[in-house]
């Protein structure tokens, strides 16, 4: 895991605990004061949100704890690319350029583009360097890209 996926994923779990934990046990307890808990659609909404909280934070607690922390500005891969570097692709077919980083799967979040190390693009780009094309496998078909840059920041 990147050192910034780890400094994510411990904001998102100090948030769990200090903001939503108490939030949630606040509504429950609301809940309650308004009787039979047997048809309360929103004691149960708040104790179905309350499971949801405390496996993510389990969830977290356990990804944190076993990670192993890399720090990706170190890496000096070169042209490579390896874990952790940030790649530039040009589309074969239309000439776009789309930049990715390669990180752990716990911290891959495609709206920042950040890929898991075990996506096809991402296991398509390990070992190559700049100037290869690679062939990615999507749903919607086969995809060629070129290695543009390669950085690791």
């Amino acid at each position: 895991m990147t050192k910034a996926g780890v400094e994510r994923l411990r904001e998102e779990l100090a948030t769990l605990k200090k903001v939503e934990r108490p939030k949630v046990i606040a509504a429950i307890a609301e809940a309650r004061a308004h009787g039979d808990l047997k048809e309360n659609a929103e004691y149960h909404a708040a104790r179905e949100q309350q499971s949801f909280i405390e496996g993510r934070i389990q969830h977290l607690e356990y990804s944190i704890s076993h990670a192993q922390i890399i720090d990706v500005s170190r890496l000096n891969a070169g042209d490579k690319v390896v874990f952790g570097a940030t790649v530039t692709l040009a589309d074969e077919n239309s000439g776009e350029e789309t930049t990715y980083q390669i990180v752990g799967d716990v911290e891959a979040d495609i709206k920042r583009n950040l890929i898991a190390v075990s996506s096809p693009i991402s296991r398509a780009l390990i070992s190559r360097e700049i100037g290869d094309v690679v062939t990615v496998r999507a749903p919607g078909g086969e995809r060629e890209y070129e290695i543009v840059n390669v950085e690791y920041r």
